[in-house]
């Protein structure tokens, strides 16, 4: 280990290219470190940056005052502001987001994250254990295993991290008691055997003192492991086995800058390839042989997980970003239908049946996610009755995708098997994921070919397919401009069929409530309903609140761009209540209807709609006229 601190005056760029030389070719671990409030994450961490000698001189300077401010007693330095940067943190004396540092020993390179420690910051300790390596767990000596330490355990066992150090910390706080800290371990490995974990290395540590950090403590004799700095220096890394496991790559982009050249650029998941491998290109199953394996710096002969390469492929085969190349004769699946672990990360509960965006890897396609099967305990690891999942819940439940996908369970591939939920109007990452396998009525259900296409059914009516999505508010007007337009259209010969809301319900959907989740079902179905319509060459008429605009766009996607076309009819809810020629309003506003739109339930008006309807300025058939010149103009 390096004895300088660097003096930034002093770090010139031969400094630098030196540095940069010295460490570019060593291995790189990434590590968390998480456990409960308090545990001293952020203590350790600045501990090891500040005896790898990773402080330049000022900062040093800053960190000693800084330590007299806060109070910190005699020469010591409180090590936890050198990551605790934000302002809130330093306030209240917790980490409330994920820090990363980089520090490097004469072995290896490292970039640790300290995750924070309070329950409703899960989400933040999962981001950061989605790339680690190596897992720290921190437990006070004081305290001893704690509802976090379980939370933080189990997650990080749930992604995958097979590498965890136990570091029980304070030690100094107990007088360096021996038989405390057996205490402590042994109640933490009852716990990790209930969860799967079979392995891992514990050791009794100071960050605040510096024991069993860079070495041995001699307050400490009875402790035989490696000090903390030297088992991360030496564990043995996953790169191995992912270069033992059967190649697979996301496509991240098509690489063509001339007529001259073509190849499908990413990064190797797993797996070696070489040139003239036979290979698959999913979810197409297409096949083809590897010509070249192109780099920045030259052609390879051979490649390996973790390089990122070109790929030219000896035929011409149609492959693009989202796409998955694997060897030939052992590809990875493609399905739609999962079972898949989720941890919830919206501060907003999930709600069964909306629709998200489902990015894994490269791959982006629109999902909806099922009532959970159950969800976890993590203390008692109970599997519990639940109807959603709210912020920090673990549990498992069922995913669909609108298209096929290319997979492997996370257990065997992190690369194709991890994924994140994305909300479609915030874009906002609302969940992780991990699946778990494919639904076998996913495998066993096909697309049956027809002989007679949509074209052909549109054809013969001698029309364009569409769907005339009506939303508004309650008494808006929808269902009499609705009508009024199906006959309008139905006087000039065209084939329509109208879609109510109120008469959907007396059928299709009698066995749906108001609540939010039920409200998106009945969306779905009659959406589902107006696709196959469109499919018979239909123009569908649908007259339905639909008050969430995910789920306005959940139906857009199903139908070929341009069919949808959404009316908002656009009516002041004063006016709507006004009217309330059903009574529906008045019983909302008692108490007697729950969940109704524009009284206690929201209603999300179109961003962008191809046609609005302003009531209070035009009249009912004036709006019928206006739409049907819009539709066959």
């Amino acid at each position: 280990m390096s004895d300088v601190i660097y003096k930034t005056d002093d770090l010139i760029a031969s400094d630098i290219d030196t540095y940069l030389q010295t460490h570019q070719h060593k291995s790189l671990l990434r590590f968390i470190t998480c456990g409960s409030v308090d545990d001293g994450k952020s203590t350790l961490i600045g501990r090891l940056l500040y005896d790898s000698k990773m402080i330049f001189e000022d900062q040093l300077a800053s960190l000693e005052a800084d330590s007299k401010k806060m109070g910190t007693q005699g020469q010591d330095i409180d090590f936890a502001l050198l990551v605790d940067g934000l302002a809130a943190e330093r306030e209240q004396g917790i980490t409330i987001d994920v820090a990363y540092r980089f520090f490097a020993t004469e072995k290896r390179k490292f970039i640790v994250a300290d995750t924070p420690g309070h329950e409703q910051y899960t989400r933040n300790m999962v981001t950061g254990a989605s790339t680690a390596d190596l897992a720290v767990i921190l437990i006070d000596a004081r305290k001893g295993v704690l509802v976090q330490t379980r939370r933080h355990s189990y997650l990080a066992h749930l992604i995958g991290i097979r590498n965890i150090v136990l570091a029980v910390n304070k030690m100094d706080l107990i007088d360096y008691d021996q038989a405390q800290y057996d205490a402590i371990v042994a109640d933490y490995t009852a716990f990790a055997r209930s969860i799967g974990i079979t392995e891992f290395t514990a050791m009794p540590i100071s960050g605040f003192k510096g024991d069993n950090i860079t070495t041995l403590s001699p307050n400490m004799p009875w402790y035989m492991g490696k000090p903390l700095i030297e088992h991360l220096e030496t564990v043995e890394l996953d790169v191995t086995a992912a270069q033992g496991q059967p190649f697979r790559m996301a496509v991240q982009w098509v690489n063509r800058p001339n007529l001259d050249f073509r190849g499908f650029s990413g990064q190797i998941a797993t797996g070696t390839l070489k040139s003239g491998d036979a290979i698959r290109v999913l979810p197409s199953g297409k096949t083809s042989t590897i010509s070249r394996i192109v780099t920045q710096d030259g052609d390879l002969a051979e490649a390996v997980a973790g390089q990122s390469v070109t790929l030219c492929f000896a035929d011409e085969v149609d492959c693009s970003r989202g796409d998955v190349i694997s060897i030939a004769d052992n590809p990875p699946q493609v399905a739609n239908q999962f079972e898949a672990t989720v941890v919830w990360m919206a501060d907003e509960p999930m709600i069964p049946g909306r629709a998200y965006w489902l990015k894994l890897g490269t791959q982006l396609v629109s999902a909806t996610v099922q009532a959970p099967k159950y969800q976890v305990n993590v203390n008692t690891m109970e599997h519990l009755a639940a109807k959603t999942f709210d912020l920090n819940a673990i549990g498992v439940a069922e995913i669909a995708t609108d298209k096929p996908i290319v997979f492997e369970p996370y257990a065997d591939n992190h690369a194709l098997g991890g994924f994140i939920l994305i909300d479609k109007i915030t874009n906002g990452t609302v969940a992780a994921g991990m699946l778990n396998f494919s639904l076998r009525r996913a495998q066993n259900v096909h697309w049956q070919t027809v002989d007679i296409t949509r074209d052909m059914h549109a054809n013969l009516k001698n029309q364009k397919p569409a769907v005339l999505w009506f939303t508004g508010l309650s008494g808006s007007g929808k269902s009499t401009i609705a009508n009024l337009v199906e006959k309008k259209l139905h006087h000039m010969n065209r084939h329509t069929f109208l879609l109510d809301g109120d008469n959907v319900r007396h059928g299709l959907n009698k066995d749906l409530g108001f609540a939010e989740a039920d409200r998106i079902e009945n969306i779905r179905r009659v959406g589902e309903v107006a696709k196959l319509m469109t499919e018979a060459g239909l123009i569908v008429i649908t007259a339905f609140i639909s008050p969430f605009r995910a789920e306005r766009e959940m139906v857009r996607a199903m139908v070929p761009d341009g069919e949808f076309i959404e009316i908002f009819v656009d009516t002041p809810l004063a006016d709507a209540e006004a009217r309330d020629v059903k009574g529906l309003y008045k019983k909302a506003r008692s108490g007697q209807l729950k969940n109704f739109t524009g009284i206690d339930s929201p209603y999300e008006a179109p961003a962008n709609p191809e046609i609005r309807i302003d009531t209070t300025t035009m009249t009912p058939d004036a709006a019928a006229d206006l739409i049907v010149e819009r539709l066959l103009g």
